[in-house]
């Protein structure tokens, strides 16, 4: 049902008119529908993210990103998002606008962050460190800002937000490196508690 809400919130928002043209459509009882959002438009608005989530997944399955390299992973990921969202721009624009709201700003985040978290795992991230969150962190920022100039882009194919797109991968890709070459050159650096832990209880 979200995909259908997202086509008629195109025209008439987020709200109950969407819900219940949704519902006709379909052949589903109208309470039942409202049922199925109990947070009304946020709820609406989470469901066809979700939706996107499997769209984007289904464009791009397990074999044919193993054959990428990481970077081409992320890019094709976004880039598929982009496109499974594309047909209904207008509705991703009125959702961003909700989601924008003060009381909305801490679900938006989530929503933000379970964006990157299905990326990076489609592409094969299995991280439980820190680099779990910081990679999460930076792709849910290079994703958002994508989205904004892919909401103006009337250029042919989008080329204009995948030119963006390519440059922010690019940014993530040199982080990648400086903090990997910064960590591998951390573990030669004396320690501390080493050296204060032989002090206390030298070799024999």
């Amino acid at each position: 049902m979200a995909p259908v809400v997202a086509s008629n919130a195109a025209f008439d928002g987020w709200g109950d008119e969407a819900r219940d043209a949704s519902a006709d459509a379909l052949g589903i009882d109208r309470d039942v529908a409202m049922l199925a959002f109990p947070g009304g438009a946020v709820e609406m608005i989470a469901a066809w993210f979700a939706h996107i989530d499997a769209e984007m997944l289904a464009l791009l399955p397990p074999e044919t990103l193993g054959a990428m390299k990481i970077r081409e992973r992320i890019t094709a990921l976004v880039e598929a998002r982009l496109t499974a969202v594309a047909p209904d721009r207008e509705a991703l624009r009125r959702a961003l606008a909700i989601l924008a709201m003060p009381q909305n700003l801490a679900r938006a985040a989530k929503l933000g962050w379970h964006a990157a978290d299905v990326m990076w795992r489609a592409a094969g991230d299995t991280a439980t460190d820190y680099n779990h969150y910081t990679k999460r962190t930076i792709l849910a920022g290079v994703y958002a800002a994508t989205v904004t100039v892919f909401l103006d882009d009337d250029s042919e194919g989008h080329a204009d937000t995948r030119a963006f797109l390519a440059r922010r991968i690019d940014g993530i890709m040199r982080f990648e490196k400086a903090k990997a070459g910064f960590l591998a050159r951390g573990q030669h650096r004396p320690s501390l508690s080493r050296f204060v832990g032989r002090l206390r209880y030298p070799a024999v």
